[in-house]
């Protein structure tokens, strides 16, 4: 199974242009996940009055810069500035702006063009652009990579309960996904989301009805076929239980045409959540998601470098899991035989 994988991986890697943005996305999420340290209002590191703090892992109150309010200290603020500067020094990140921050020292109206202060912008509330796409890049990722295992988890033991036991169960079970799957998804979705509180789980919770039906046929076809071996007739004549050949000797058999799908899930996973937000019906007002960047950018057609921005870096995300789903899907292939793409 070792050199089988290492095979299928060097298949991967002669995929120049999967392996690649392979690494590319790999580098995407672990800079998102590092966001506040990246995009952050507050310095990474102050020192005031021969006392070091670490704002981005706790709160500074005014009081301690020596002001005279016992609420956060704001950054932005000239006087705490002034006092930072007198006492001591700090470093800020480099986009110091979070991505609800608002710059109320703007020169121009908002929306605000490109410039030496906001690189990509602001949006028309005033909040900077690059700071919201990093924090988005960050939901959307984490997102699509949760709903996906989830996506996996329900998919696989349902195809593999229809699959192994078939008659009755594969009946009932392949009869409720049809129903299932006729249903007017987007409309559901719609429905549901209007009617819950919005929110990172509730929104998991309510695409997850429908996303783990597509591996279900996959999975079911995979033990149908594996199930009528020599080796798993073997197992059951010497009293081996039903679920020790399930994980043992169906499973990973299966799991290898499941793994073909899991780029595109993720993908259509950020589709979803995308769609969502920019319907209206996604994560709650202010929090930072694609979607929004969108409605706003429609919404705000005289200030094109916000439809670009978000353009690029959505169709660019889609773009290299599709590459990478295209290299996982011809490293699995069984007509491969070593030779690259």
């Amino acid at each position: 199974m070792n050199s089988l994988m290492r095979r299928r991986f060097q298949i991967f890697k002669k995929n120049k242009r999967a392996y690649y943005a392979a690494w590319i996305l790999l580098g995407i999420f672990l800079l998102s996940l590092l966001a506040p340290l990246i995009a952050n209002d507050h310095p990474l590191v102050l020192m005031y009055k021969d006392k070091l703090y670490f704002p981005p892992f706790e709160t500074i109150s005014d009081a301690v810069l020596d002001g005279n309010l016992p609420t956060e200290a704001d950054f932005a603020d000239n006087y705490t500035r002034y006092q930072i500067q007198k006492n001591g020094w700090m470093v800020m990140p480099i986009v110091p702006y979070r991505y609800d921050s608002v710059d109320y020292f703007s020169t121009e109206p908002f929306p605000a063009s490109p410039s030496f202060n906001h690189w990509l912008g602001t949006d028309d509330q005033g909040r900077d652009v690059l700071a919201r796409l990093i924090y988005a890049l960050r939901i959307s990722l984490l997102f699509g990579l949760i709903l996906t295992f989830f996506s996996v988890l329900i998919g696989v033991i349902v195809g593999a309960v229809q699959g192994y036991f078939g008659g009755r169960t594969d009946l009932f079970i392949g009869r409720f996904l049809e129903i299932w799957g006729s249903l007017p998804q987007l409309f559901i979705l719609i429905i549901v989301s209007s009617l819950i509180a919005p929110g990172f789980l509730s929104l998991l919770i309510v695409l997850l009805l429908f996303s783990w039906t597509s591996l279900t046929g996959v999975v079911r076809a995979e033990f149908l076929k594996t199930r009528e071996m020599d080796y798993v007739r073997a197992a059951k004549g010497l009293g081996v239980s039903d679920f020790h050949i399930i994980v043992r000797h169906i499973l990973p058999n299966a799991l290898v045409a499941t793994i073909t799908y899991i780029p595109f899930m993720i993908s259509g996973a950020i589709v979803a959540l995308t769609a969502l937000d920019f319907l209206g019906f996604g994560l709650p007002p202010g929090e930072p998601s694609l979607g929004e960047l969108v409605r706003i950018s429609k919404e705000n057609l005289q200030a094109p470098w916000l439809g670009v921005t978000v353009f690029i870096v959505l169709t660019g995300v889609l773009s290299l899991l599709l590459f990478v789903g295209e290299g996982v899907r011809d490293a699995f292939d069984p007509s491969q035989k070593g030779e690259g793409v």
